[in-house]
């Protein structure tokens, strides 16, 4: 796997916190992890960039990614995805700071899909 990726920002002087980390993944590696019975594909782009072109997987805009997690309950695995990375980086960071969430693995595609389109 690529370098783990801190999911929050700084520590307080007054208390040190456990950070939830996401893992940033290569394109084949995401074609792998995502074969798992207990992993999602979530592309963070927008509908119609989703409908344009998709590597499957369910589609919850960058904008929504928080009222719709309950979506996501049921997943060991999440793997985030967009065209560049940066959306997707946005949303892994989001998915780790998810205290219920401590135990699921959360990954990022680094780089997007660009290079599959």
């Amino acid at each position: 796997m690529e370098r783990a990726r801190n999911c929050s920002f700084g520590k307080s002087a007054a208390y040190t916190m456990t950070r939830k980390k996401y893992q940033d993944i290569t394109l084949s590696q995401m074609k792998e992890i995502r074969q798992r019975p207990e992993a999602v594909m979530v592309d963070v782009r927008e509908p119609w960039e989703f409908e344009e072109f998709n590597e499957g997987g369910i589609n919850i805009p960058l904008s929504k990614i928080r009222s719709q997690r309950e979506c996501l309950a049921p997943y060991d695995t999440i793997i985030v995805i967009c065209t560049n990375g940066t959306r997707s980086k946005v949303a892994a960071m989001d998915y780790c700071r998810v205290a219920a969430w401590a135990d699921k693995d959360i990954y990022h595609l680094q780089g997007g899909i660009l290079e599959v389109e």
